[in-house]
């Protein structure tokens, strides 16, 4: 390992091109049609699994400094969905049993469904109202298209997801015109 840093300034520079790669990838009008679902939705409801769920909690916490109701599924204190309700779904495979469960049954009763995936003709996909996809390779992927990443597993995939929700709230911020300053007095003061 390198004492003055260099093989570290490589990494990083390899992964930031990886970011600016597969953000530049994301359709403008997927973009601005999610963030329009989530500007316009009464609740917003957000689910993900692992990683990408990090991510989505990271969102819901920026929505509700927006002053937007937002809930994170599995968290004690979600309420009901019901109709004219989004629930936002992440996840990278587009297929994980869980989120698919939750997609039909959000459906099912009436919410709509943003999905964000790597997959948009999986299932997640197929259902949502909204998809937005975030062309990062994966494990699973890199053999089917052989593009590759640098960066293990699904990490570039959840960069761009954490990067794409927090250009979706300063869009949102653009929508309602609302200031950093104003959001920063809905922040957690029993700190």
């Amino acid at each position: 390992m390198a004492k003055d840093g260099k093989e570290m300034d490589f990494r990083l520079e390899a992964m930031l091109g990886e970011l600016k790669g597969t953000l530049g990838k994301i359709g403008g009008e997927q973009a601005a049609e999610f963030a329009q679902a989530v500007y316009g939705a009464p609740r917003v409801f957000l689910a993900g699994c692992g990683r990408s769920g990090l991510m989505v909690r990271a969102f819901a916490m920026r929505c509700m400094h927006m002053g937007k109701t937002a809930y994170v599924l599995g968290d004690v204190t979600t309420p009901a969905i019901a109709a004219g309700d989004l629930l936002v779904v992440a996840s990278g495979s587009g297929e994980t049993e869980s989120l698919v469960s939750h997609t039909r049954k959000a459906k099912k009763l009436g919410a709509k469904v943003a999905a964000v995936t790597i997959y948009p003709q999986a299932a997640i996909g197929r259902l949502a109202d909204c998809t937005v996809w975030i062309n990062a390779p994966t494990a699973k992927s890199e053999q089917e298209t052989g593009v590759t990443s640098i960066q293990p597993m699904g990490s570039l995939f959840e960069q761009s997801l954490l990067l794409f929700l927090d250009a979706t709230i300063v869009r949102m911020m653009e929508l309602a015109g609302v200031s950093p300053a104003e959001m920063f007095q809905n922040h957690a003061n029993l700190e």
